[in-house]
């Protein structure tokens, strides 16, 4: 995998910059009187993007373009990025068409098609499959493959633009309660690579479209679920109690429980810091 790339510009001792956003993200909401930092290095970016990928896709440049059974969008990169077909959208946060502005504002060159694309070109799971060694994916695979770092540092900016989203949706009495317990996580590499691979893995939780039964799944569900002991044990238990509560609400038709000791495995790995 390709280290995680530092600006090369001098700067002031101290300072710290991660990408096209400082490393150091300072986040304010109106009503809480303190900032949240958020401090990731780049050596944290490449550790946790290395999670990221095993976690999504085992590691292997296979398991960079992928399409679930059972689902309706394409799943790409090391976050498992959601691609919708063309003209179609879904119940999940689509964020693949993020990605691909992430890399050109970063001066990345993508292929002509991929450049007109205007939606996944491939219409379903069987016409993905069978397009498996085609041209297209093979580039697709390359560029995802040739980026991997660029791929972390928008796994890490997605986090950095989390809290503001998620306090704006939380009630007004459970605000700096989410607040304080983003703070913890935040402030070890640990809670970092939890946070991350969280909220690429399940989303902010902020979307009306991602409930069952009314219920969400996302990074808010979780640090509102949180309760005592460890910030680590907490955090990984919340979120054994969300996903087992997002499965017993699915529709029956979507089968999520497939998932679910794959789910719980991950979650666990967030124990381990």
């Amino acid at each position: 995998m390709r280290r995680v790339e530092e600006r090369r510009e001098r700067r002031k001792p101290g300072s710290f910059i991660f990408g096209i956003f400082p490393l150091a993200a300072f986040v304010a909401f109106s009503g809480l009187a303190a900032a949240q930092t958020v401090a990731i290095t780049p050596r944290g970016a490449e550790r946790i993007g290395r999670r990221l990928w095993q976690n999504e896709a085992g590691g292997s440049v296979a398991g960079l373009t992928s399409w679930n059974a059972g689902e309706d969008f394409a799943s790409l990169g090391i976050g498992h990025f959601i691609w919708y077909p063309q003209g179609r959208s879904g119940l999940f946060e689509e964020s693949f068409p993020l990605l691909l502005r992430y890399m050109r504002n970063r001066g990345v060159t993508l292929p002509d098609w991929l450049e007109r694309a205007n939606g996944c070109p491939w219409p379903n799971r069987a016409a993905f499959l069978a397009d498996g060694q085609g041209t297209r994916m093979k580039e697709l695979r390359r560029l995802l493959a040739d980026h991997v770092g660029l791929e972390a540092e928008f796994a890490v900016e997605r986090l950095q633009n989390a809290l503001p989203k998620m306090l704006g949706t939380a009630p007004p009495e459970n605000r700096e309660r989410i607040r304080r317990r983003f703070g913890a996580l935040a402030a070890s590499a640990g809670g970092q690579y939890a946070l991350v691979d969280y909220v690429n893995f399940k989303g902010e939780g902020t979307l009306p479209t991602e409930r069952y039964r009314g219920k969400g799944w996302g990074l808010l569900q979780v640090l509102s679920r949180m309760e005592g002991g460890p910030v680590l044990d907490s955090f990984s238990r919340a979120a054994d109690k969300v996903l087992t509560e997002r499965v017993r609400n699915a529709p029956p038709e979507r089968h999520e429980e497939r998932w679910l000791a794959g789910w719980r495995n991950r979650v666990r790995t967030y124990r381990q810091g």
